[in-house]
Protein backbone atom coordinates (compact mmCIF):
# COMPACT_ATOMS: atom_id res chain seq x y z
CA UNK A 1 0.00 0.00 0.00
CA UNK A 2 2.90 2.25 0.98
CA UNK A 3 3.92 1.73 -2.65
CA UNK A 4 0.98 2.85 -4.55
CA UNK A 5 0.97 6.23 -2.64
CA UNK A 6 4.22 6.74 -3.24
CA UNK A 7 3.36 6.41 -7.12
CA UNK A 8 0.43 8.39 -6.51
CA UNK A 9 2.60 11.55 -5.51
CA UNK A 10 5.60 11.18 -7.64
CA UNK A 11 2.41 11.37 -10.63
CA UNK A 12 1.25 14.25 -8.89
CA UNK A 13 4.51 15.87 -8.92
CA UNK A 14 5.43 15.11 -11.90
CA UNK A 15 1.59 16.52 -13.61
CA UNK A 16 1.80 19.23 -11.12
CA UNK A 17 5.09 20.25 -10.58
CA UNK A 18 6.05 21.33 -6.82
CA UNK A 19 4.86 24.93 -5.59
CA UNK A 20 7.65 27.11 -6.97
CA UNK A 21 6.58 26.17 -10.46
CA UNK A 22 3.41 28.22 -9.89
CA UNK A 23 3.19 31.44 -11.52
CA UNK A 24 3.56 34.33 -10.01
CA UNK A 25 2.91 37.74 -10.21
CA UNK A 26 6.39 40.34 -10.46
CA UNK A 27 7.80 43.37 -12.04
CA UNK A 28 8.38 41.37 -15.07
CA UNK A 29 4.84 40.68 -15.54
CA UNK A 30 3.48 42.58 -19.26
CA UNK A 31 1.95 45.64 -18.31
CA UNK A 32 -1.41 46.04 -17.35
CA UNK A 33 -4.63 46.67 -19.23
CA UNK A 34 -6.02 50.74 -18.68
CA UNK A 35 -9.66 52.23 -19.41
CA UNK A 36 -10.64 55.10 -19.72
CA UNK A 37 -14.18 56.43 -19.26
CA UNK A 38 -15.17 59.83 -20.54
CA UNK A 39 -17.06 61.66 -22.95
CA UNK A 40 -19.83 58.80 -23.55
CA UNK A 41 -17.09 56.42 -24.85
CA UNK A 42 -14.99 53.94 -23.66
CA UNK A 43 -11.20 53.34 -24.11
CA UNK A 44 -9.48 49.91 -22.88
CA UNK A 45 -6.02 49.74 -23.99
CA UNK A 46 -3.56 46.37 -23.52
CA UNK A 47 0.16 46.98 -24.30
CA UNK A 48 1.73 43.87 -25.93
CA UNK A 49 5.53 42.68 -25.82
CA UNK A 50 7.01 46.07 -24.77
CA UNK A 51 10.77 44.44 -24.98
CA UNK A 52 13.64 46.32 -25.88
CA UNK A 53 14.29 44.47 -28.56
CA UNK A 54 10.80 43.64 -29.94
CA UNK A 55 10.39 44.20 -34.25
CA UNK A 56 7.55 46.49 -32.69
CA UNK A 57 5.41 47.78 -29.95
CA UNK A 58 1.43 46.42 -30.06
CA UNK A 59 -0.85 47.73 -27.77
CA UNK A 60 -4.70 46.18 -28.84
CA UNK A 61 -7.24 48.91 -28.02
CA UNK A 62 -10.94 48.77 -28.16
CA UNK A 63 -13.42 51.46 -28.44
CA UNK A 64 -16.64 51.31 -27.12
CA UNK A 65 -19.58 53.37 -27.28
CA UNK A 66 -23.62 53.78 -27.69
CA UNK A 67 -23.82 57.80 -27.96
CA UNK A 68 -21.11 58.95 -30.88
CA UNK A 69 -19.79 57.80 -34.46
CA UNK A 70 -16.24 56.17 -34.04
CA UNK A 71 -15.08 57.88 -37.03
CA UNK A 72 -11.46 59.12 -36.03
CA UNK A 73 -8.30 58.19 -37.54
CA UNK A 74 -6.28 56.49 -34.87
CA UNK A 75 -2.83 56.72 -36.37
CA UNK A 76 -3.70 60.75 -36.54
CA UNK A 77 -5.08 60.24 -33.47
CA UNK A 78 -2.38 58.68 -31.49
CA UNK A 79 1.16 58.99 -30.21
CA UNK A 80 3.57 57.35 -27.98
CA UNK A 81 5.58 59.60 -25.63
CA UNK A 82 8.70 59.33 -23.98
CA UNK A 83 10.00 59.99 -20.50
CA UNK A 84 12.23 63.04 -22.49
CA UNK A 85 8.93 64.31 -23.81
CA UNK A 86 9.40 63.37 -27.27
CA UNK A 87 5.92 62.37 -29.51
CA UNK A 88 6.03 58.93 -31.52
CA UNK A 89 3.80 58.51 -34.49
CA UNK A 90 2.21 55.21 -34.38
CA UNK A 91 3.88 52.82 -37.83
CA UNK A 92 0.35 51.64 -38.02
CA UNK A 93 -3.43 50.76 -37.26
CA UNK A 94 -4.72 46.66 -37.93
CA UNK A 95 -8.58 47.22 -37.01
CA UNK A 96 -11.95 48.25 -37.51
CA UNK A 97 -12.49 50.87 -39.95
CA UNK A 98 -13.33 54.21 -38.64
CA UNK A 99 -17.55 54.71 -37.66
CA UNK A 100 -19.67 52.45 -35.64
CA UNK A 101 -20.24 51.92 -32.23
CA UNK A 102 -17.74 49.40 -31.83
CA UNK A 103 -14.27 48.98 -32.68
CA UNK A 104 -10.75 46.88 -32.13
CA UNK A 105 -7.45 46.73 -33.28
CA UNK A 106 -3.55 46.80 -32.95
CA UNK A 107 -1.62 50.37 -32.84
CA UNK A 108 2.08 49.82 -33.63
CA UNK A 109 4.83 52.06 -33.25
CA UNK A 110 8.87 51.49 -33.62
CA UNK A 111 9.99 50.04 -30.04
CA UNK A 112 11.87 53.13 -27.84
CA UNK A 113 14.75 51.12 -26.18
CA UNK A 114 15.36 50.31 -22.78
CA UNK A 115 12.88 53.05 -21.44
CA UNK A 116 11.40 53.19 -17.99
CA UNK A 117 7.83 54.40 -18.34
CA UNK A 118 5.87 55.32 -21.69
CA UNK A 119 2.65 57.03 -22.42
CA UNK A 120 -0.01 56.62 -25.07
CA UNK A 121 -2.11 59.93 -25.98
CA UNK A 122 -5.01 59.24 -28.10
CA UNK A 123 -6.99 62.60 -29.21
CA UNK A 124 -10.23 63.40 -29.95
CA UNK A 125 -11.84 60.24 -28.98
CA UNK A 126 -14.88 61.60 -26.76
CA UNK A 127 -12.90 64.12 -24.61
CA UNK A 128 -10.04 66.14 -25.94
CA UNK A 129 -7.18 63.80 -24.80
CA UNK A 130 -6.87 60.37 -22.82
CA UNK A 131 -3.97 59.25 -21.38
CA UNK A 132 -2.42 55.76 -20.34
CA UNK A 133 0.77 55.59 -18.44
CA UNK A 134 3.05 52.42 -17.71
CA UNK A 135 6.14 52.02 -15.89
CA UNK A 136 8.25 49.77 -17.66
CA UNK A 137 10.61 49.46 -14.54
CA UNK A 138 11.85 45.84 -13.23
CA UNK A 139 10.49 44.69 -16.92
CA UNK A 140 12.19 41.98 -18.42
CA UNK A 141 13.60 43.53 -21.95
Amino acid sequence: MRTIATIACALLFALFGSASAVAQPTAATAPATQTSRGGGVTVSVTPKDLAAGARRWDFEIVFDTHTVDLNHDVVKSAALIDAAGGRHAPLAWEGDPPGGHHRKGVLSFKPLGAVDEITLRIRDVGMPERVFRWSLKGQAR
